[in-house]
């Protein structure tokens, strides 16, 4: 985290003529430690939340995620009955008496017999129909990273949330403390008839403005505290330990190499690339059922008073009613297709706008935490030192020295908030493209449909 420096200005004596020493020492003291400290919640040895440790437990706890997974582990346990041949088919009766398998004594037409019938399909298609329920699978595990990936992502966006709130308040707690011990200043100023009363008072209004801040700060901080709780699936009230410090990361790909990488990863991308190939299975499906089935089967007969009988029967479908069926059921596969394919040429359109937004979002909150830690901050903390050292001895209003404080804490808080929404906008980029994007480039490969993966960074 990047540290920010001021220096500080000495008191002139005057100034000690007018206030206690003790009191203006503080502020002078003070005063630079409202700039960002982000080792402060390390150094202090306090148990911190991990982020790696949040996203372990939602991915873990997520009712959705194990649903999914359980819809996927379903589908998989289809691919082996799509390719099994249809239950044999036994059969047992008789003819000739009411009574069950008796036959008729010197009736040669009664008999009591068992029969055993198989269907084969016509070669190929139980083999198209396993291949086209594994693609099926395979776009629900698609799905199922889908969840993993965009759980990851919420979770990261409520975490930043909760790191900046976290930070917000600290911020404000701190410039509060500052806050009221000028108030103490332009009180002791008036005591001595060097400030005019509206000092005090207008100090006091930006305490109450600080108070109503910091309300709304720890209302917000608290709601998600309960996002954060509601992903590892706990009671909204349960409590948190403060975040952990957050680094500003770099993205070490161009815009170009996050295209090349959604291409490939995305997980609607996936699933829909899925859905083109199971629908091109599904042609070659619909078009072998021009081809008729066959079925086998053997009977074996007793007759009273005359040899028993065996037989073989063996029945083929005819497709006579192809135009309405097996020709109907090609053009319904085809327009399938034709929809599948539009659906992923849409999803690569859609992702390639997405990584657009969110790159240009991330980009733009870099450039503005590089003007906030080298620019802004670091003068905005000059300004004020150098109004109070004015105000010190009578050149600047309380008003200036009011304004020049509130706009140092505006960009403090700004700071963090920037931080929040660049570490935000990584999160839903690489949820987008599957990869590491502040690591180095990789080539791109294709999220395994076997076992998904999240990395949590």
């Amino acid at each position: 985290m990047i540290r920010f420096r001021t220096h500080r200005r000495r008191l002139g004596l005057g100034w000690l003529l007018f206030i206690p020493c003790s009191l203006w020492s503080q502020v002078a003291v003070k005063s630079p430690a409202i700039v960002p400290d982000a080792s402060a919640s390390q150094s202090s040895g306090k148990h911190v939340l991990s982020l790696d440790d949040v996203i372990r437990g939602a991915l873990e706890k997520s009712p959705e995620a194990q649903s999914t997974l359980h819809a996927v582990r379903a589908l998989e346990r289809r691919v082996p009955q799509a390719k099994t041949l249809p239950d044999p088919m036994v059969s047992v009766g008789w003819a000739g008496n009411l009574t069950p398998f008796s036959v008729m004594q010197g009736d040669n037409s009664s008999y009591r017999g068992l029969t055993v019938s198989e269907q084969f399909p016509y070669p190929g298609k139980l083999k198209l129909r396993g291949e086209i329920a594994s693609k099926e699978a395979d776009a629900a595990q698609a799905d199922y990273e889908a969840v993993r990936r965009r759980i990851s992502s919420e979770v990261k966006a409520a975490y930043y949330d909760y790191f900046y709130f976290d930070r917000a308040i600290q911020t404000t707690n701190r410039n509060k403390d500052l806050l009221e011990k000028l108030s103490k200043i332009a009180e002791a100023r008036y005591r001595v008839g060097k400030a005019m009363q509206q000092d005090v008072l207008r100090s006091q209004i930006e305490i109450s403005l600080l108070l109503e801040k910091l309300t709304m700060l720890e209302q917000q901080r608290a709601t998600a505290q309960a996002r954060i709780n509601a992903f590892l699936v706990r009671s909204p009230e349960s409590p948190l330990p403060p975040a952990a410090d957050v680094e500003p990361e770099t993205i070490t790909h161009s815009l170009d190499e996050l295209y090349a990488l959604a291409a490939t990863n995305d997980t609607a991308v996936l699933r829909n690339q899925r859905m083109v190939e199971r629908s091109r299975l599904g042609i070659a499906l619909a078009q072998k059922e021009y081809r008729p089935d066959i079925g086998v089967g053997y009977m074996y007969q007793q007759r009273a008073g005359l040899p028993d009988m065996n037989g073989v029967t063996v029945t083929v479908n005819i497709p006579i009613f192809y135009k309405s069926k097996q020709r109907q059921g090609v053009a319904e596969a085809s327009e399938d297709l034709i929809s599948a394919e539009k659906m992923h040429d849409n999803r690569l359109n859609e992702v390639r706008f997405e990584l657009k937004q969110q790159y240009l979002a991330a980009k733009a909150s870099e450039r503005l935490l590089t003007l906030y830690s080298k620019g802004v901050v670091p003068q905005s903390s000059l300004a004020l030192e150098s109004s109070m050292a004015a105000y010190q001895v009578g050149n600047v209003d309380f008003l200036s020295l009011i304004a020049n404080f509130t706009t140092l804490l505006d960009y403090e808080t700004d700071y963090y908030r920037q931080l929040a929404d660049y570490q935000t906008a990584l999160a839903r980029i690489e949820s987008l493209t599957g990869s590491d994007v502040t690591g180095p480039p990789v080539p791109t490969n294709p999220v395994s449909d076997s076992q998904p993966t999240m990395e949590a960074k």
